[in-house]
């Protein structure tokens, strides 16, 4: 009998992605993580990381720079 509790394939991997502007924590600041891999992927694209960013803002500029060099997704 197939397990059903753990068939993903009709799962749509998005939906589970919340918009960083929603976050509870958005407000904090970035995490270890974030901090590292914004910095490796503005250096690659050539620009600056501004100080204080907040986490959500952090994410969303993660994105942009993914897109910007073709990193990511």
């Amino acid at each position: 009998m197939a397990d059903r509790a753990n068939d993903n394939s009709n799962v749509n991997p998005d939906a589970a992605v919340k918009d960083p502007d929603d976050w509870v924590t958005g407000d904090e600041p970035p995490t270890a993580a974030q901090e590292s891999y914004l910095h490796t992927l503005a250096q690659e694209a050539g620009e600056t990381v501004p100080d204080g960013l907040t986490k959500a803002e952090a994410s969303r500029r993660i994105d942009e720079l993914q897109a910007e060099t073709g990193r990511g997704r």
